[in-house]
């Protein structure tokens, strides 16, 4: 099992900047907006030959009322549990300040090995303003730069310590099917990948636009091994209002060229909407393959055709593309969340298939002999 990293702190104090320069990607969002990052965000980075994963948190604010904040919180306390040694991120530009002291007390109850990483030290007149952090009490100080990498070097040495396993050459994330789990904002794709962990991996509120990154799951349950990517819901352009929002797009987007199968998840309760299609037309334009989730069934309500007649509405909307797969879900009472998965293997394996040229032409000539081609200028 790989060592887990966490990166943990008070809001905008460059936690996902330094968890970007780590693992050498632009996977976390980065904007002076407090509260940016909410989920946990899993990476991978490599160090004197060693490799562990490092795990981005939401900002840390003890006895906030917030929706978000409170559970950001829960995040930032299952990740401190889950991992092997703290980065504790601090502001120099700030000094020490009442949420780093709550930071501190709340990792102090953890009893995990803490390194202080003094952050935004961009120049010699802020390397003396450090040594105030030694009174949070947790011994040696690293002062880095995590926009320009001043200092990291110096910080990972100390991390690989608690480092056991060498170098993997095999990364099996490589390797894996990845499934996408894509729809319009607020239709149940946090929850869903919540009910298949059986744990609250990714914060859900009733809140559009709550999950924010691109969030990475290594699923291994129930016989199915493959990466499942949570992604931010895609809302029409017009209605996209603030730069994090924007990014998020991007990053689903992005998820949706990396995937190998993307699930669209609708809300059964407001039915194929414009937005879905569009949704559609950019994982059948990056040639994925796809899987329809028909989410919230448990609200509607049902005759004896019901499902059969919601089908032929979704294919009469979507056509010429009929050859998917339409799953009916409630992931709130966790009503057929393993089909859509079973269903999504399906789609996997089919993409492997290779077919030979002879089956292909045995498939096509009696077709061509009942409607020839017409002949064009002879």
């Amino acid at each position: 099992m790989s060592t887990i990293v966490a990166i943990v702190g008070r809001p905008n104090v460059g936690k996902s900047t330094l968890f970007n320069r780590l693992t050498e990607s632009r996977e976390a969002i980065v904007d002076p907006t407090s509260g940016t990052t909410r989920d946990r965000h899993y990476g991978k980075t490599e160090w004197g030959g060693k490799e562990f994963t490092v795990i981005d948190t939401g900002g840390y604010i003890s006895g906030s009322d917030d929706v978000f904040e409170s559970e950001i919180n829960k995040q930032v306390k299952m990740a401190v549990d889950e991992c092997d040694v703290v980065i504790f991120v601090t502001d120099v530009t700030t000094g020490t300040t009442h949420p780093d002291l709550a930071v501190a007390d709340m990792l102090r109850k953890s009893k995990k090995p803490v390194l202080i990483a003094v952050n935004k030290v961009d120049n010699a007149m802020r390397e003396n303003d450090i040594h105030e952090f030694y009174g949070l009490g947790f011994g040696e100080i690293f002062s880095i730069s995590a926009t320009s990498g001043a200092g990291t070097g110096d910080l990972l040495d100390e991390v690989i310590k608690y480092v056991e396993t060498e170098k993997d050459e095999f990364d099996e994330r490589d390797t894996l099917p990845k499934v996408a789990v894509v729809g319009r904002p607020n239709v149940g794709k946090s929850s869903f990948i919540n009910a298949l962990l059986e744990e609250d991996r990714n914060i859900v509120t009733p809140v559009a636009g709550t999950t924010r990154d691109t969030i990475h799951t290594h699923f291994n349950k129930f016989g199915f091994n493959f990466w499942m990517l949570d992604t931010a819901g895609l809302r029409k352009k017009s209605k996209v209002t603030e730069n994090i929002e924007f990014y998020s797009v991007l990053r689903t987007i992005r998820a949706i060229e990396e995937c190998d199968v993307a699930i669209l998840m609708l809300d059964a309760t407001q039915g194929l909407e414009s937005q879905d299609l569009n949704i559609l037309h950019l994982v059948e334009k990056n040639h994925k393959g796809l899987v329809v989730i028909v989410n919230k069934w448990d609200l509607i309500e049902k005759e004896t055709n019901t499902a059969k007649k919601f089908e032929e509405f979704i294919y009469e909307k979507t056509a010429p593309f009929k050859d998917f797969p339409i799953v009916f879900t409630s992931v709130l009472t966790k009503q057929r969340v393993l089909k859509a998965l079973e269903e999504a293997m399906k789609v996997v394996e089919n993409r492997k298939r290779r077919l030979k040229t002879s089956e292909l032409n045995e498939f096509f000539l009696p077709l061509i002999d009942e409607f020839p081609p017409p002949a064009i200028k002879g």
